[in-house]
């Protein structure tokens, strides 16, 4: 198997990973438009983020691993007391029921994945200003302390997962998740995330995850759309 058919396989398995639905695009017209649950747009257009995130990857990461997991969560919530539910009612709801593991990790990654595509903009990270700016001062004594931490973070979750900047009561701190999981589910307000499976990176750094994380902390992060999630 060569490099380019490694990678779309790699890319296929990744967006079935944690599904455990058959017939995956079956979802129903009918269904579907009674669910409050229906993909984001992405907010710029798909090359907006080069050189850092290519438009290639954009084209599989949202139109395809994103998708997948938007469609599966309507398929799954048919007829079930989720149908009329929103992601995050869906997530809150069904986090820790063992019965309900599949609904809860495409809803889950549903929204890590919307969560993401607001966390960047173009021309985005760097320092912030304003409250934000404030707050990072105060809870991690500085913005460099807060970049090593978010860096350690993003480089040593194990696995697929993700990192996050989240407010703890009037605190903010950086945290990662496992898979699917999300801040929500322990009481933390998400203000940014990155995404650190494979597939959100490969594409691009192949395995030097490194260079993701600082070209999402220099040139991606969307500080305006973090202070707008801050709870006073």
């Amino acid at each position: 198997m060569d490099r380019r058919d490694f990678l779309k396989l790699s890319l296929s398995l990744s967006a079935m990973a944690f599904l455990d639905v058959p017939d995956q695009w079956s979802v129903s017209r009918a269904a579907a438009a009674d669910s409050p649950v229906s993909p984001a747009s992405l907010p710029y257009a798909k090359d907006a983020l080069e050189p850092y995130i290519s438009l290639r990857t954009l084209e599989f990461h949202f139109g395809k691993h994103y998708q997948a997991y938007i469609d599966n969560t309507r398929k799954l919530i048919v007829g079930t007391e989720y149908g009329g539910l929103s992601l995050k009612e869906i997530i809150q709801k069904s986090s820790g029921k063992p019965d309900q593991t599949a609904i809860f990790n495409n809803a889950a990654q549903s929204f890590n994945h919307e969560f993401f595509w607001k966390s960047m903009k173009s021309g985005g990270g760097g320092e912030p200003k304003g409250r934000i700016g404030q707050a990072i001062e105060k809870s991690f004594g500085s913005h460099a302390q807060f970049e090593k931490e978010f860096s350690e973070a993003a480089l040593t979750q194990f696995g697929s997962g993700w990192a996050w900047l989240v407010q703890d009561g009037t605190a903010l701190k950086v945290v990662k998740t496992a898979n699917a999981d999300t801040p929500m589910t322990r009481g933390w307000v998400p203000l940014l995330t990155l995404d650190v499976w494979e597939h959100a990176y490969y594409l691009d750094y192949q395995n030097r995850r490194g260079d993701y994380v600082r070209a999402y902390l220099d040139h991606l992060i969307n500080w305006s759309f973090a202070e707008s999630n801050l709870i006073e």
